[in-house]
């Protein structure tokens, strides 16, 4: 079956390898330019409304990430790729250039919030679509990596948005002379080329219900990858804060370039595990504890913390390919734009959820005791997935002791294998209470 899946994509090889290259160059631009955008478009909040003004948008902005999973499950069963991706893309971009209108003309931040809901609900959506092509654009066996190398594109053209927003003139950076007018341009006609590369979109539309096997295996996904980042991605998220506290804020650039240093490795790292074959529940769980593995150190010198921005950039860009092509894998006949967007919300949430409770739970200088608490959970979440994946095989080659059997044996081994990810996510919830319990209690003696 592999051998003939490979023989089936060799034959179109050029035609998906050019849509590849052209939904990545579109990815780009429409990233650079909603991160040059959106982060000028926060000065601005700030300047105007203050640090509540801009808290409010920026929890605007994580409503909407979230509320584009639903948004994308509604949609995708209506619209095809093709018409996904242009109509959300037509929606995103007045939006972008709405919301500078409406700031600039007074309006009051509940209004600004209510456009920046809409405007990442329809962004969201779209990246969902752009994921979905990607993956039907994959080699077969290469998917991970594909997604992954995607997202480390987006992480770095981002990162580079931001960068070249604070470094425009004005005060705030990008509101000198009449620069402004060319950023809401650039902001708004950056999704064009999303736009342009619907017309040759592969996946159709999906069913109108999702399956019990579909919604059995979502299930239990999204909670894992929700917990993994609730668990992983806290310090990495406040690394800003953390970097300036624990080494000055000299240091902040040079955490932030070591973070995507890592995010850089991550699809050669995917690559790696991919050839190895190992399951979801096991390199999840790693993958998380690579997030914190350098923040047990990070506190005692800037090396320390240099190192674990790059193991946190390589994991997390690892980790959300690998999900994201988990859930493509599974869902390829099924709900796949829907899926993915659910995919995206859940890790959202689950970092939301880090970067609002960890502050307040743990201080600076006990960041190491907690990475070294939760590492030590998610180390343990994967050799214990690991000795059940052996279990599992060794089951499953067991030979049934009669002919007659072999129904009885195949069903056996099929309800065995949807098992794995779903104990393990159950694992991870009951440790992570309390996990929540030990961080506190060493906030409490660090402090």
């Amino acid at each position: 079956m592999g051998a003939t899946a490979s023989a089936a994509w060799a034959a179109g090889a050029p035609v998906r390898a050019g849509r590849l290259v052209r939904l990545v160059a579109a990815g780009l631009v429409d990233s650079f330019g909603m991160t040059l955008g959106w982060t000028v478009f926060g000065l601005l909040v700030l300047r105007a409304h203050g640090l509540t003004g801009f808290g409010a948008c920026s929890a605007a902005m994580l409503v909407g990430v979230a509320l584009s999973a639903p948004a994308t499950a509604w949609l995708s069963p209506r619209l095809d790729a093709r018409g996904l991706l242009r109509c959300t893309s037509a929606v995103e971009a007045v939006l972008r250039v709405a919301s500078f209108a409406l700031l600039l003309a007074g309006a009051p931040v509940a209004v600004l919030a209510a456009a920046v809901v809409v405007m990442y609900v329809a962004g969201l959506t779209g990246y969902a679509g752009m994921r979905a092509e990607v993956s039907a654009a994959s080699r077969p066996g290469r998917a991970a990596a594909t997604m992954t190398l995607f997202v480390v594109a987006i992480l770095a053209v981002e990162a580079a948005g931001v960068a070249s927003a604070a470094l425009l003139p004005g005060e705030p950076p990008g509101t000198a002379g009449g620069l402004l007018g060319w950023v809401v341009g650039c902001y708004g006609a950056s999704v064009l080329p999303v736009w342009l590369v619907a017309r040759g979109a592969r996946v159709g539309r999906a069913p109108r219900r999702a399956t019990r096997r579909d919604r059995s295996l979502a299930l239990p996904t999204l909670l894992a990858g929700a917990l993994i980042m609730l668990l992983g991605s806290g310090p990495a998220l406040l690394a800003v804060g953390l970097a300036a506290e624990l080494h000055g804020p000299r240091w902040v650039a040079g955490s932030a370039l070591a973070f995507t240093a890592g995010a850089l490795l991550a699809p050669w790292a995917v690559l790696l595990l991919e050839r190895r074959r190992l399951p979801a529940t096991v390199t999840w769980p790693a993958w998380g504890a690579g997030m914190l593995l350098g923040w047990m150190v990070a506190p005692a010198h800037v090396a320390g913390l240099l190192a674990a921005q790059v193991l946190a950039g390589m994991c997390i860009a690892a980790f959300e390919g690998s999900m994201d092509a988990h859930v493509a894998t599974r869902q390829a006949h099924g709900h796949l734009m829907g899926s993915l967007a659910a995919s995206e919300a859940a890790r959202a949430l689950g970092s939301a959820a880090a970067v609002a409770t960890l502050p307040a739970l743990v201080g600076a200088r006990a960041i190491a005791v907690f990475a070294a608490a939760a590492c030590a959970l998610l180390l343990a979440a994967a050799l214990l997935a690991v000795a059940v994946h052996a279990w599992n095989r060794s089951m499953a080659w067991r030979l049934p002791d009669a002919a007659g059997d072999w129904p009885w044996a195949l069903r056996r081994s099929r309800r065995r294998r949807g098992r794995p990810l779903r104990w393990a996510a159950g694992v991870l919830l009951l440790a992570s209470v309390g996990t929540v319990a030990v961080m506190f209690q060493a906030g409490l003696t660090v402090r």
